[in-house]
């Protein structure tokens, strides 16, 4: 869209035509009129549009009302545009011809960078090349190339014949083309949290740099902001947090904004240390929340006394404001309330007691307050002791039992643990494993509607969140960050073992149609950080070379070629590279007596100079992975659109990818008759 839709509600009750991209379909304009108190899009002169969701309307070419996956599809409560159908199929489609090319440069493993000739199999030019045109800034060219691409532009990166890389300033430029940012595949942050807010809550976008101090803060603020809004908009007052772990999200979310949330970890140390966690952040709370308060009150104070001529204006605006209905009223105040006294509900405490503010002191309290509170809340997330648990002695050992006796004590006790807890609890960890089978109301007893998420959900938990979510008409919304992309299960890459498994990747119905493959190194390969590297977060190359050179020693004097154990994190614990080998081969249970330190030397002046290669081979792997990571974002995108209960779907960019690089939520909303 040339307009965006925030930037059309500052114009004004006026029709205005827009002009959609050739990607929406083929009748591509319509005048549309705003109407100012309900915010809600129509065609001038149509009937009011049917909802599909808790604040939709489907328009398919000029019809309203009418439910579709259509071209024309826009939400109608002010909701950002979504990415339709087949325009998100058509990015993926751009990014999978790219990598069909490129992944061979991926699929090869370091460790076997030496051994199986690498850098002449696969690269033509010399590695100092390499390195000289990937740190050559592309940002003069790239906007253009991103819209000029297709098969044959980038044709010449690699040879028809060799199928060597030879052109790698081109490179560069196509797997730019194919991130996030230049697809144009994700909905900004900003405009879909102040399109959920509405006309009940502030408009203040979050900024991101104010929660750099910590990487898990910086995570929980950002993601727990937009959960309770989204929430909210759905008007559901339940969250399921799939692989908890050790329940920073799951705390916050119940102890600063009052949902009940049941944190899901299949690792039962986890649900303890989460229990004992949030027992300890319980007894901190009611403190902490005092001393916030406090610390807000005297900011207040002090804008008050140097800004009287804001206030005035500020409270002008609020009289001014025109009311919509007593109800509407007593809503937001008990949702005022309710944020300024969390602990009331979190630490189960039957006595609540509010302070004598006025109606002007609620209205006072601003975004940024609330902000500020949060960042010393998290603050008490931070200094909880990561290891709060130990495990009893006294536990059972059940290896012994039969697996049907151990999933029948395994349910009974998730249920006592359930009964027992009490009702004015908000936070529940759970021990589970969750498949895409799972059902949900066996874990939990008092499941109603509600909504999934998932803060760094790994592997195919990630997968299969959005299956329950697409599969259960309780589950209303979810909000999913995956990571771990290595330990997805693949269809296609070893198929004969497991048949009839459901499967991590892929799940779009065009990825599962081409058959499509990435390989575990190349998923290895898109948790690499291109932005760390960009801002001077090098690589580890010393600790890659080392490994590689163990590899040549292990084959040529050992003539091992594959086992089953793993070096670990030996380099970090060595003291030079003899000592590395040496440590080396006794965790991979191979005599180190038969190889004299002059020997071991005398491989590593051999491949020494040659470390230049493996450094520019490493770097056309984190050039490549913001392409792979794209590629299995787009296929749970696609997924999601592909299913008919979806009302909106979407991408959404949620962190700053030097603090957090597995930065991407995908979003999805369920239509209004499946509520």
């Amino acid at each position: 869209m040339g307009l965006g839709l925030h930037s059309l509600l500052r114009r004004g009750p006026r029709p205005l035509a827009l002009a959609f991209s050739a990607v929406d379909g083929p009748r591509c304009a319509a005048t549309i009129a705003l109407q100012p108190r309900a915010k809600r899009w129509r065609h001038r002169g149509a009937p009011s549009p049917k909802p599909l969701g808790p604040r939709f309307t489907c328009l398919r070419n000029g019809s309203p009302g009418e439910p579709s996956a259509g071209p024309m599809w826009r939400p109608a409560a002010a909701l950002p545009p979504q990415l339709p159908p087949a325009a998100a199929e058509s990015r993926l489609q751009r990014v999978s011809r790219f990598l069909a090319r490129a992944l061979p440069l991926c699929r090869a493993h370091t460790v076997e960078f030496y051994t199986r000739g690498l850098w002449d199999r696969l690269v033509a030019q010399r590695p100092g090349a390499v390195l000289e045109a990937l740190r050559r800034p592309l940002a003069e060219a790239s906007g253009g190339a991103a819209e000029r691409w297709d098969d044959d532009t980038f044709s010449s990166v690699f040879c028809e014949n060799s199928k060597k890389l030879i052109n790698v300033h081109l490179f560069a430029l196509a797997a730019k083309s194919c991130s996030l940012s230049n697809l144009g595949v994700c909905t900004p942050l900003e405009d879909i949290l102040e399109a959920l807010r509405g006309e009940n809550q502030g408009t203040t976008g979050i900024k991101t740099d104010e929660f750099m101090n910590n990487k898990k803060s910086h995570e929980v603020q950002v993601m727990s902001e937009l959960v309770v809004n989204i929430a909210n908009y759905c008007d559901i007052k339940q969250v399921i947090d799939i692989g908890s772990g050790k329940g920073y999200l799951s705390s916050f979310l119940s102890m600063q904004y009052n949902l009940k949330v049941y944190g899901i970890d299949s690792s039962n140390i986890n649900t303890n240390g989460a229990h004992e966690r949030n027992r300890k952040l319980k007894k901190h709370w009611k403190a902490y929340q005092s001393r916030g308060k406090a610390n807000l009150k005297s900011q207040r104070l002090e804008k008050a006394n140097d800004r009287p001529v804001e206030s005035e204006i500020k409270c002008k605006a609020i009289n001014e404001k025109p009311l919509i209905n007593d109800r509407s009223l007593k809503s937001q105040d008990h949702m005022a309330i309710q944020d300024l006294v969390p602990s009331c509900g979190f630490t189960g405490i039957a006595t609540c007691e509010m302070s004598k503010q006025t109606k002007a002191d609620l209205v006072a309290w601003t975004q940024s307050d609330e902000r500020k509170l949060s960042e010393e809340v998290l603050a008490v997330l931070n200094i909880l002791p990561a290891d709060a648990v130990e495990v009893s002695s006294s536990q059972r050992n059940c290896g012994e039992l039969h697996e049907e006796e151990k999933a029948r004590r395994k349910m009974a006790s998730l249920k006592a643990k359930m009964s027992k807890s009490s009702e004015s609890n908000l936070y529940f960890p759970l021990t589970s494993c969750i498949t895409s089978e799972t059902e949900l109301g066996d874990i939990i007893t008092d499941l109603e509607d509600c909504m999934m998420v998932g803060l760094h959900t790994c592997g195919d938990l990630a997968a299969n969140t959005l299956r329950i979510f697409t599969a259960k008409p309780e589950i209303k919304a979810v909000c999913s960050v995956g990571c771990c992309y290595h330990l997805l299960s693949e269809q296609f890459e070893n198929q004969e073992e497991c048949p009839n498994e459901v499967w991590g990747f892929p799940m779009c119905q065009y990825l599962k149609d081409k058959g499509w493959c990435c390989g575990r190194n190349a998923r290895m390969s898109a948790c690499l950080a291109l932005e760390r590297v960009a801002v001077g977060q090098m690589l580890p190359t010393e600790s890659l070379f080392y490994r590689a050179v163990l590899q040549v020693i292990i084959e040529e004097v050992y003539g091992v070629t594959k086992s089953d154990r793993h070096v670990g994190k030996t380099f970090s614990k060595s003291s030079s590279f003899v000592d590395y080998v040496r440590k080396s081969l006794k965790k991979l249970e191979l005599d180190d007596s038969k190889l004299p330190d002059s020997c071991i030397m005398d491989y590593y002046e051999k491949y020494k100079h040659r470390m230049n290669e493996l450094e520019a081979f490493n770097m056309l792997k984190v050039v490549l992975a913001p392409c792979i990571e794209v590629l299995i974002l787009l296929d749970r995108l696609c997924y999601l659109k592909e299913q008919e209960n979806i009302a909106w779907s979407g991408l959404v960019k949620l962190f700053d990818p030097v603090k957090s690089p597995r930065c991407c939520a995908v979003i999805a909303l369920k239509k209004q008759s499946c509520f």
